[in-house]
């Protein structure tokens, strides 16, 4: 995201004045700005003709001209958001604004379409039997299965490597050959990939003791089953930026109590809650490590991800939680598959 100091200017500013600033800054874009740095507008070159071809002299001021009704976007859009807006208006820039209007960053669509490669691994877990599936896992691991008219394992890579991750290991068990064989060595997505065979259950955390190369770097641990359009940079920038050792990506949870709630204390009816709602964060199955965890996974044993959350809480290494509030879906039953069909067309257009 671009620093946007040298492109703000207050709509009182000479038209004259404006030119020299787009073309000084180098991104063909002026920011209006009132005192506070709100967004009142933006200038281009084309705004700027415009104005010309309809009386407009460069001595008069920038709001007789500027578009005062912007594309926006927020910090928490993800990229791929950002992307769309600006296809479907054909834009070359977007300011981004945080919740009060306040303009605090520019986005270039040729650099959002320039992926940074990013060296972090992602290990995705894809080793289990899918056994809720019934009929549907017997002849097929449900990593691959088709959600829309693409297994769901292949999603999941498609969508990292649309945020710059290309290094991955896919850890399998169930019907491994098939998973090998349908991926290979990752060339087709211009990706690595490499496998982790596991020959017993090791549970969701127990194989990454069997990496054939330590990470240098945090990394990525996510289930091979699940749906999401969490935006992934984020994600471990948050990691990094809390000196976190251990992050979980969490999403909130809610369960209504069918019934009226009684609180009682010794025979003595104190207050009834009709069908109270809780709300709890529950993990997302979605997980950045730092390298030095894996110091905690014992080898070649059954190790499952709570568990190793414990044991760094026990040792009070810092953790983090990251809320999810993108577009999340666990596909463990049918129902879940059903629903992931006919979600996909318009999650994942």
């Amino acid at each position: 995201m671009k620093n946007i100091q040298h492109l703000l200017i207050s709509p009182e500013s000479k038209i004259i004045e404006a030119l020299k600033t787009i073309d000084n800054g180098a991104v063909q874009i002026a920011l209006i700005v009132d005192s506070t740095n709100r967004l009142l507008g933006t200038l281009t070159d084309g705004d700027i003709r415009r104005g010309i071809l309809g009386g407009i002299n460069l001595e008069q001021e920038v709001y007789y001209v500027m578009n005062s009704k912007p594309n926006t976007a927020s910090l928490n859009d993800s990229r791929e958001t950002i992307l769309a807006k600006m296809k479907i208006s054909n834009l070359r820039q977007i300011p981004i604004v945080d919740n009060e209007g306040m303009v605090i960053g520019l986005e270039l669509f040729n650099e959002l379409m320039e992926n940074q490669k990013k060296d972090n691994w992602i290990i995705l877990m894809a080793g289990g039997l899918g056994s809720r599936l019934g009929e549907l896992t017997k002849d097929c691991p449900k990593p691959l299965l088709k959600v829309g008219n693409k297994p769901i394992l292949e999603i999941i890579i498609e969508n990292f490597i649309s945020s710059g991750f290309y290094r991955f290991y896919i850890s399998v068990n169930y019907k491994a050959e098939m998973i090998v064989d349908y991926f290979g060595d990752g060339s087709r997505w211009g990706a690595e990939i490499r496998y982790i065979h596991e020959n017993k259950r090791m549970g969701t955390a127990g194989s990454l003791s069997l990496m054939s190369e330590i990470p240098d770097q945090p990394f990525f641990v996510m289930n091979g089953d699940l749906l999401t359009k969490i935006n992934f940079q984020h994600a471990l920038q948050f990691h990094v930026d809390n000196n976190s050792m251990a992050t979980m990506c969490v999403r909130e949870y809610e369960y209504q109590v069918p019934y009226g709630v009684v609180k009682v204390e010794q025979n003595k009816l104190f207050s009834i809650e009709e069908k109270p709602i809780f709300r709890y964060f529950v993990s997302g199955g979605i997980y950045i490590l730092n390298p030095e965890v894996l110091s905690y996974v014992p080898r070649d044993a059954f190790y499952d991800m709570p568990t190793l959350f414990d044991a760094i809480l026990a040792e009070q290494q810092s953790t983090c939680a990251f809320p999810i509030h993108e577009y999340w879906l666990d596909i463990g039953r049918v129902d879940d598959f059903a629903k992931a069909n006919g979600e996909y067309p318009e999650v994942f257009r």
